[in-house]
């Protein structure tokens, strides 16, 4: 792992905090750029939602710092 890389933070996301229809279980972690795609494409694929700049902005919001 490079120096740049081990410095980033890595953030998460947990479906299971957001109540669903699906009654998801999926906690997505990694870089903020990794958890955003992963993110986006897992709203889009399984809770139907639209792929839009929107979406993404309010996925952002629901980003947190992993703790190690």
């Amino acid at each position: 792992m490079s120096a740049t890389t081990s410095q980033q933070r890595r953030k998460f996301v947990d479906c299971r905090e957001y109540p669903s229809e699906k009654n998801c279980s999926l906690k997505i972690s990694g870089t903020e750029d990794e958890v955003l795609d992963a993110a986006v494409q897992h709203a889009v694929s399984v809770h139907a939602h639209e792929n839009t700049p929107g979406l993404r902005d309010e996925l952002r919001k629901f980003l947190k710092d992993e703790t190690e």
